[in-house]
Formats: C-alpha cells, sequence, structure tokens
C-alpha cells in the first residue's frame, strides 16, 4: 500500500468512532498506513480491526498483528499489557463503519456509488473502464459491497486516486442508508429495480424504496443516474432538487397513463440506437449524448452490457471525458471471474456465470446463450432469497425458454424443477433432464456434451455451480 493514510492518526480515528484511545501519549499523533480485518493482511503500520464472527473472533488475533508490526488495533474488551495502543469501542464493526465514513469525508475525490438489483458489478466494472481512460481509478474488488467489504474499499482509497467507484449491495432495509453514509457519492447510479432480495424487501416497490435511501447522503451537487428503461425508476425526475439522468435503449422516452392522457416520463440524456448482437463475441451500438453520436463494439454479449455502457457514458459525461476516451474505455472493458465469464475450452464454449443468480440476470444470460453457434445448453440451478413467489419467479425463467431455440436444458434444485416443468411446456424442441442432484446432473451433462457445443452455467453461489464449470474444463 505505501502511502499513509492521510489525516487517519490514531487520535483523529478515536474522535471518529467515539473510542478510548489507551497508549503512549507520543502516538497519538501517529498515521495509520493501513485499514484491515483480516490479520494475515496487516502490514507495518496498519490499523487491526478484529471481528468477532460466527466461528472465530478477531480478537484472537490482536498478540500476532502487532508482531507483525500493526500500529493500533480496535478493541471492545480492555488488554491485557498489549503490545502496541488501542482504541476501545462498543462495537467493532460499527466503528469500522464510522472511520470509513469520517476517511472519506477527508479526501478529495469524487465518488460514483453503483446499486441496484441486477448488473451491479458488471456496471461498476464498465464505469471503471471508461473512467481509466483520464483518472486514477479505484474500483471495489470482487463483491465487497456490503457493510464489512464498502469500508475496507474505501479504506483502499489513496492520495494518488482521482475518482472511486464503489458498488454497494443490500438485501434489508436500512443497510443502504448506512452504505451511503460511508461512501456519500458524488453521483449515485441505480441500474435497475428488479426481482432480488424479495425475501426482505417484500416487493419490487420495496426495493426502490430501498435502494433509494442512497439519495439522503448523496454530494451537495451531487446527481443521480438512472435507468430511464426501468418503470420504476423513470418517473424520478427530481432527486433533492435536481434533474436525475437517465439513460436507455433507442430515444423514444417511456410513457405513463394518467387522467388526463398520457405523459413522457424519463427524457432519456444519453441513449442507444442500432443495437446489434455479434454473437457471444459482444454487441455494436451507436451512443447518442447531446453533443454526439459515436459507434461503438460492446466487448461483452448481452443486451444488458448496453445498458452498463450507456450508465457508464453518462457518469463520463459529468466527470469531463470526451468522445474518444468513452468509446476506448468501453472497448477495453471485461469480465470478471463468474460474471458471464466465457471459457473456450476441449472444443466447447463455457459461459461461466455462477457468481449469483436472480430472474432478470437469468433470463438475460438464456438470451445471450440462444446467440451462439451450435448445439446450446443451458445448465441451472435455484435462486435464493426470492421469498414467498420463489416458485413463481422460478417458473417465469422457464417461460423464458420459448422460442430460444436452446438444445437442451440441465437443472437441480429444490426450485428449479419449475424452470424445467415451465421449459417442457412452452419449448418442445428443448430436451429437459432434471436431476436429483449435482452429481446426477455432472454425470449426465457430461455425457451429453460434445465439441462445439455452447453451455451457461447459472445458479446462485450457494449451488456450489462452479465445480460443474471446473469439471467442464477437464480433458474428455
Amino acid at each position: 500500500m505505501g502511502a499513509i493514510m492521510k489525516n487517519m492518526t490514531l487520535e483523529h480515528i478515536a474522535q471518529a468512532c467515539g473510542g478510548t484511545y489507551i497508549g503512549e501519549e507520543c502516538d497519538r499523533k501517529k498515521e495509520i498506513q493501513g485499514a484491515v480485518i483480516d490479520s494475515r493482511l496487516v502490514g507495518e503500520g496498519y490499523l487491526f480491526i478484529p471481528i468477532r464472527g460466527a466461528r472465530v473472533d478477531g480478537h484472537d488475533f490482536i498478540p500476532a498483528v502487532f508482531e507483525k508490526g500493526a500500529l493500533a488495533v480496535l478493541s471492545e474488551q480492555r488488554l491485557e499489557h498489549p503490545a502496541g495502543p488501542y482504541i476501545l469501542v462498543d462495537s467493532t464493526e460499527e466503528a469500522m463503519k464510522k472511520i470509513a465514513a469520517f476517511y472519506r469525508r477527508s479526501l478529495d475525490i469524487k465518488v460514483v456509488g453503483i446499486t441496484g438489483s441486477v448488473g451491479k458489478t458488471s456496471t461498476k466494472e464498465m464505469i471503471a473502464s471508461v473512467l481509466s481512460e483520464k483518472y486514477r481509478v479505484l474500483k471495489t474488488e470482487g463483491n465487497l459491497n456490503n457493510e464489512i467489504g464498502l469500508p475496507l474499499t474505501i479504506f483502499k482509497i489513496r492520495e494518488e486516486h482521482q475518482v472511486a467507484v464503489l458498488e454497494m449491495g443490500i438485501s434489508e432495509f436500512g443497510e443502504m442508508h448506512r452504505l451511503a453514509e460511508m461512501a456519500q457519492p458524488d453521483i449515485c447510479v441505480i441500474t435497475n429495480i428488479g426481482l432480488c432480495h424479495l425475501e426482505n424487501l417484500i416487493t419490487r416497490d420495496g426495493i426502490l424504496k430501498a435502494k433509494t435511501e442512497s439519495f439522503e447522503h448523496l454530494a451537495p451537487d451531487g446527481i443521480a443516474v438512472l435507468n430511464g428503461d426501468d418503470d420504476k425508476l423513470c418517473d424520478k425526475k427530481m432527486v433533492n432538487g435536481r434533474p436525475a439522468v437517465f439513460y436507455g435503449i433507442g430515444q423514444e422516452a417511456k410513457t405513463a397513463e394518467t387522467e388526463t392522457g398520457s405523459k413522457r416520463l424519463a427524457e432519456k440524456e444519453v441513449y442507444a440506437t442500432d443495437v446489434e448482437a455479434i454473437g457471444l463475441e459482444g454487441t455494436k451500438a451507436v451512443i447518442h449524448t447531446p453533443e454526439q453520436q459515436f459507434e461503438v463494439v460492446i466487448p461483452i454479449a448481452g443486451e444488458h452490457n448496453v445498458y452498463n455502457a450507456l450508465a457508464a457514458v453518462c457518469v463520463a459525461r459529468r466527470l469531463g471525458l470526451d468522445a474518444e476516451e468513452m468509446k476506448l474505455g468501453i472497448e477495453h472493458a471485461h469480465t470478471i471471474g463468474g460474471r458471464s465469464n466465457l471459457i473456450r475450452k476441449n472444443g466447447i464454449t463455457i459461459i461461466d456465470d455462477c457468481y449469483n443468480a436472480n430472474p432478470v440476470s437469468m433470463m438475460a444470460s438464456i438470451d445471450v446463450l440462444s446467440q451462439a453457434k451450435g448445439r446450446k445448453i443451458a445448465v441451472l440451478g435455484d435462486m435464493g432469497e426470492l421469498g414467498s413467489e420463489e416458485k413463481k419467479l422460478h417458473g417465469m425463467v422457464g417461460t423464458h425458454f420459448a422460442g430460444k431455440k436452446i438444445d437442451a436444458l440441465f437443472v437441480t434444485g429444490t426450485l428449479a424443477g419449475e424452470i424445467a416443468e415451465e421449459a417442457r411446456r412452452v419449448a418442445p424442441e428443448t430436451r429437459v433432464y432434471a436431476e436429483p442432484d449435482k452429481e446426477a446432473l455432472e454425470e449426465a451433462l457430461l455425457e451429453y456434451r460434445r465439441p462445439g457445443d455452447t453451455i451457461l452455467v447459472k445458479a446462485s453461489h450457494f449451488m456450489g455451480f462452479s465445480e460443474i464449470v471446473k469439471k467442464l474444463e477437464q480433458p474428455q
């Protein structure tokens, strides 16, 4: 990491989290080099934040981190003869969030906060790719997007960074409020209001309410960038007294029927036309902004990636990039492991998308698969956190097979049977294999596959479908 965390003296940290500094007076003014919760990542001059987990209590590692050169630690208990200073707090987790918010406030940096039901990570990657054409960008790594992950990402910001692109993921009310309080975004992007986390948020209106909590902590001159094709977002014309910026496919704005006739909703500032899929290699489109238009090849398949590119253009325009920089940034974008990742092995193409799943992203992946050449095979499993409508929502994915010309569907899981049942009904040309467990599915799939096939593998993370991908990668 190298550089110190500016302004982050032990004295300031204790004040920020309402903790009690215990240690030598001469150490109070020392600045930390970094802050982590994993004792293995502790470096010279770091602050260690011990978290109590289900299996492990970070407090047990306090002696070891001082040996590794930690400057200080947080602690929920008084320490006997510690080897260095510590800050006594009621809750290390709560203290970490307060410290992250304090650090963010002390930084002169533009923050882009990204949320939404589907496509947060791929949108984050696209925005970071585009902004990197002009700025030094720090982005959320992997899926460090929750109340533990976000502060850890904020702690990685250093003076050389000019923009931070932060992903914010939630599963309950109030959570976005806490995340945005730490991130304090200058630009807030909402990708869509889809069908995930219904367990706690109950309805799409619930999801909308939870996601838009982020607006409470938008910078005073901050703007909201919203998907104008999303029926729940397109009428949010003003956010904190400032016009929202909308994007979408096609110039036409959505309309809503009112008592006096129909009214136009989101007028799109940035939109795409001439969208053309070029197989699994990506999508061509013409992107229009108020100043100009430019043609671009988005190097990732699926219409949803056109939306990601449009969101990135909205953000980039606000931060002063020109059309050439935007075009290059989009064309340099690439996916991350487990997100519509294309793997070519043994003469087959695997679309590895087993990082996570909800009905919207699963249907989008089926659309991508339908563009492949050769035999098309879908391997699908259960989707989690869908609440009382879970059976119906799995069935909806099955209905989506109609007209897609998918050759075979393999499913396993307690709910994925609903996908199989619907697919059998609407797509008689698709051979459906509903297997009792993952092992039986692997056996049937490995027997069925042959060179030239394209195989989509997708389910929620808990299904462990990455093991199926590994099996497919092994030589036949």
